[in-house]
């Protein structure tokens, strides 16, 4: 048996219940086996996959907060710190009911990657709670976020653990969770990222992970011979990511013409007029009904069909998983030539085979929506400098960044010789970075 498939198989015994863990490492091995075949006693040897696949630690723990009843909650808390080769553990927070072990050790894991990827000197980790934000006011979600940070303060730190944000944690719950930790500490660090402008906070950091998404988008068409200029672009989601993409994509010529939230989905022929959406989302925090009732152009769907859109380019932003095997028939039956995941593992494995299969620009997650942790770690060294940059100044920096992470996964990719397939390249120029660390520092 070779080495990665003894991995695979030691994963599957190991995490038996773990099912989107199982997935992310059976994506990352499946592409290095080129890698690994070309010296694998050398890396069997050094347990290196194993050692790899394996989190440096995991904590869980009890959330209790009280309600605005006087009852008292208890949720689940997590935060897994997966890979420190290459830097300190960087990652997001997730508030989500769907929160488990297993989705937060998949998202830590694809932050290895990715982080390797922004070729800035940051580990991979990632966090949590089962903690539903939405329908609680503001007092609950600060009781929360004060409970969850009592706890995960003694495990975090400017040059060991910086969280971000994710799904269900946005500037609201940001501040809350600094608050607290400089509330506990005593200290005034950067120990999180996405902060607001007026305590330590990055400008560009909002729009970071949708920008960088069509700044790489736009750079993998442009490699291929297309013009993302006058495409149609059905995008996922209405949150950060897919809020942020769409008006990106305005600016860079394109025509988004979808998004959707956890109840149902609109499809503008106009396009997504991104003001409405932002009044909507952003600061009514309401449904996408909302959005339908004030654009006459719009129209909206129950449940799940964005997919069912002929459009030229897909933008999956929502979260893990949404686009399936059909929706990926769907999409090249209607023409769709391209598609870059603005949320992580968006695209489930048999739905990534057939989109390559069938000659579709296909980029990963790691790298496509890598520039919200890049943009968080640029945040991190103005944190340690004491300095702010321009909003220009970090948009350019951003775009550097993205256009680098599509050319190095470009050229593994056909070094390899697997031209194309990105998902391939995004993965070995990941791994290298991190396993050329692991195997300078020893056996740790």
């Amino acid at each position: 048996m070779s080495y990665v498939d003894e991995i695979l198989e030691r994963t599957r015994v190991q995490n038996p219940a773990q099912p989107e863990f199982l997935q992310a490492v059976q994506e990352v091995l499946e592409s290095l086996r080129v890698v690994i075949e070309r010296d694998e006693d050398a890396y069997r040897r050094d347990a290196l996959l194993e050692r790899l696949t394996t989190p440096e630690r995991c904590f869980i723990f009890r959330v209790p907060w009280v309600d605005d009843h006087g009852q008292v909650r208890v949720n689940n808390g997590y935060r897994v710190q997966f890979n420190s080769a290459i830097g300190p553990y960087k990652g997001g927070l997730r508030f989500h009911p769907s929160v488990n072990l297993s989705v937060i050790k998949f998202l830590g894991f694809e932050q290895v990657f990715k982080n390797s990827l922004t070729g800035l000197p940051i580990g991979g980790g990632k966090g949590g709670a089962d903690f539903d934000p939405k329908g609680k006011s503001d007092r609950e979600i600060m009781a929360f976020c004060q409970s969850y940070m009592t706890e995960l303060s003694k495990y975090i730190g400017a040059d060991t653990d910086v969280p971000a944000g994710d799904i269900g944690v946005g500037g609201r719950e940001i501040g809350y969770l600094f608050g607290q930790y400089k509330r506990l500490k005593d200290v005034f660090e950067g120990v999180l990222t996405g902060k607001g402008l007026t305590y330590g906070g990055s400008k560009a950091r909002t729009e970071a992970t949708g920008y960088g998404l069509l700044y790489l988008t736009q750079e993998m068409l442009k490699c291929n011979g297309y013009d993302l200029a006058g495409k149609t672009i059905a995008v996922s989601g209405a949150g950060n990511v897919a809020t942020y993409a769409i008006e990106k994509a305005w600016q860079l010529g394109a025509k988004p013409v979808t998004c959707s939230d956890s109840t149902g989905w609109i499809y503008d022929p106009e396009g997504i007029h991104v003001d409405t959406l932002k009044e909507v989302k952003e600061v009514r925090r309401a449904r996408l009904t909302e959005y339908a009732a004030r654009r006459p152009s719009a129209v909206y769907h129950e449940g799940k069909g964005v997919w069912s859109v002929k459009c030229d380019v897909a933008l999956p932003c929502a979260t893990q998983n949404e686009l399936h095997l059909e929706d990926a028939k769907l999409l090249v039956a209607n023409g769709c030539f391209a598609v870059a995941e603005g949320a992580n593992m968006p695209t489930t494995l048999e739905a990534t085979a057939y989109l390559q299969e069938h000659g579709v620009l296909f980029c990963p997650g790691k790298a496509s929506n890598a520039g919200g942790v890049a943009t968080s770690a640029l945040e991190m060294s103005q944190n340690s400098e004491r300095l702010s940059w321009s909003f220009e100044e970090v948009d350019a920096k951003l775009q550097d960044i993205m256009v680098n992470i599509f050319h190095n996964l470009d050229q593994a990719a056909k070094e390899y010789g697997m031209p194309g397939n990105y998902v391939a390249g995004a993965n070995i120029a990941g791994f290298k970075k991190v396993a050329t660390a692991m195997q300078a520092q020893g056996i740790v």
